[in-house]
């Protein structure tokens, strides 16, 4: 139900899911660098817009991803 996706995993038992993508840009086992596109959004999964999906696990448990992520100023 979510379309494309795409898992990067970051070691220490945390990983992240991204969801609804058009086209993937990495394949299994890649690297993937700080800043580097992994895929391209899309409207997958049934969706009439185009969104993502965002996830963070850790130890296969969905984790609160807010403690994470930092607002910018632009």
């Amino acid at each position: 139900g979510h379309g494309l996706l795409i898992i990067v995993s970051h070691g220490n038992g945390y990983m992240t899911l991204y969801a609804h993508n058009q086209f993937l840009l990495k394949n299994i086992g890649d690297w993937v660098l700080k800043g580097e596109r992994i895929a391209r959004v899309g409207n997958t999964g049934g969706l009439s817009e185009h969104a993502l999906y965002f996830e963070i696990r850790q130890n296969g448990k969905p984790s609160n991803p807010k403690i994470w992520l930092k607002k910018e100023t632009y």
